[in-house]
């Protein structure tokens, strides 16, 4: 029997170099992009905190006007003249 020449079929190429950036390189923008995604949640919810507050003081009760409520007798009378 000849002996028979093996060629050594080509590598399969990997799938796993999708991007020629260094991973390195991708990591500092993955860092740097949670960093400020970090920073401006935490400067959010002191700007939230403090819109709440400035509300709070706006409806706060004692800047409000009196309101004159009617009495029992001027709403009894208002439903009679409805209810006719």
């Amino acid at each position: 029997m000849p002996p028979t020449n093996q060629q050594s079929s080509p590598k399969p190429t990997s799938n796993l170099d999708l991007f020629p950036i260094p991973q390195s390189f991708l990591l500092q923008i993955g860092t740097a992009s949670i960093l400020l995604l970090l920073i401006t949640g935490k400067a959010t919810v002191r700007a939230l905190e403090a819109l709440g507050e400035a509300s709070e003081e706006l409806f706060r009760g004692d800047r409000l006007p009196n309101l004159d409520f009617p009495d029992e007798r001027e709403i009894n009378q208002d439903e009679k003249i409805y209810t006719k």
